[in-house]
């Protein structure tokens, strides 16, 4: 029997079975020893093969196989650990919910999570999300990175749950999709879900004034069927992303606006850092990429997630530094 993993817990996981009933399943010991490298063997989104098992007070499923899978999409904590997780799969379109000040989300959280879409091959979409809460220092830096992320060619949206704003427009990319809500704690991600679906009820706390960061209210990545044709999967909340399995020589690959100038730079093999004539390089200088975007990069190409944990870190004092003063 097959069946489409729901919610995962990590010792049990709920599927949605063929005939549109849920269903308590668990995995045999083993099975995680078969040559997953993951902190997860399955993931929410996979498509699994199960069988019923029959105890004295209820019916559950062993998961037997997993289906192979269109595509997911990893994180490794910041932490600098070597284990990845597996944060969902068979995904049509991610929304990265993005905030400025409340909690902030920095560019290079932005580009990190971007470079992994681009790996894993799913479309990512930036949603600027509490837009009803800008002042206009607020929207202005809102606009500027709008500007930068349309301008590589991402799809960008400004939402607010509380006025509506942007929200038909959100349903009208997820509808007849899987759809998968990330970003930060406290960005709003259960309570624009639960403005989609008010019905749904997901639970949302306030942010903590502080240090401007949120609270973890989605514990769990969860599916959730909609009633206007879509599902969406929602997911904890993220306070860094590292990169997972990635060569020096593809990351540039990861970037749309580098990718489509690598071939005017002299040497195949550019890193853009260090070499001559490098296109990328001629270009920022000329004003013609984003800096912010460069940064990212080096970052990536140095496996410097010291300085990136630092850039959070000096975002979110920066954060809480405006709250107590206002």
């Amino acid at each position: 029997m097959i069946g489409i993993v729901y919610k995962s817990t990590g010792s049990w996981y709920t599927i949605k079975t063929e005939d549109g009933n849920f269903l308590e399943c668990r995995i045999k010991g083993k099975f995680r020893m078969q040559g997953i490298k993951s902190t997860n063997p399955i993931a929410v989104g996979d498509l699994v093969d199960y069988n019923l098992e029959n105890t004295s007070d209820k019916t559950t499923g062993v998961i037997t196989d997993i289906h192979e899978r269109k595509n997911y999409i990893v994180r490794k904590s910041v932490n600098l650990s070597h284990h990845m997780h597996i944060i969902a799969s068979n995904i049509d379109v991610v929304f990265l919910l993005v905030t400025i000040n409340n909690p902030p989300t920095t560019t290079s959280f932005i580009d990190r999570f971007l470079v992994t879409a681009e790996a894993y091959g799913i479309e990512a979409v930036i949603v600027f999300n509490k837009i009803d809460t800008f002042d206009e220092d607020t929207s202005h830096e809102q606009l500027y990175l709008q500007h930068i992320y349309e301008t590589i060619g991402y799809k960008c949206l400004r939402v607010s749950a509380q006025d509506g704003t942007g929200v038909e427009e959100l349903k009208a990319l997820m509808k007849d999709r899987v759809s998968m809500f990330s970003g930060h704690s406290g960005v709003g991600k259960s309570t624009l879900v639960n403005t989609l679906e008010p019905s749904l009820n997901l639970k949302t706390k306030q942010i903590s004034a502080s240090h401007s960061q949120g609270r973890h209210t989605t514990t769990f990545a969860e599916m959730f069927d909609l009633a206007f044709g879509a599902q969406i999967i929602d997911t904890p909340g993220i306070r860094g992303f590292g990169i997972v399995d990635m060569e020096k020589q593809e990351m540039g690959d990861y970037f749309p606006e580098f990718f489509a100038m690598k071939e005017q730079c002299k040497f195949n093999n550019c890193l853009h850092i260090d070499e001559p004539k490098c296109a990328i390089k001629e270009a920022l200088e000329k004003d013609e990429l984003s800096w912010s975007r460069y940064k990212s990069y080096t970052q990536m190409i140095e496996g410097d997630d010291e300085q990136y944990r630092a850039d959070i870190y000096d975002a979110e004092r920066k954060a809480s530094d405006d709250t107590r003063k206002n």
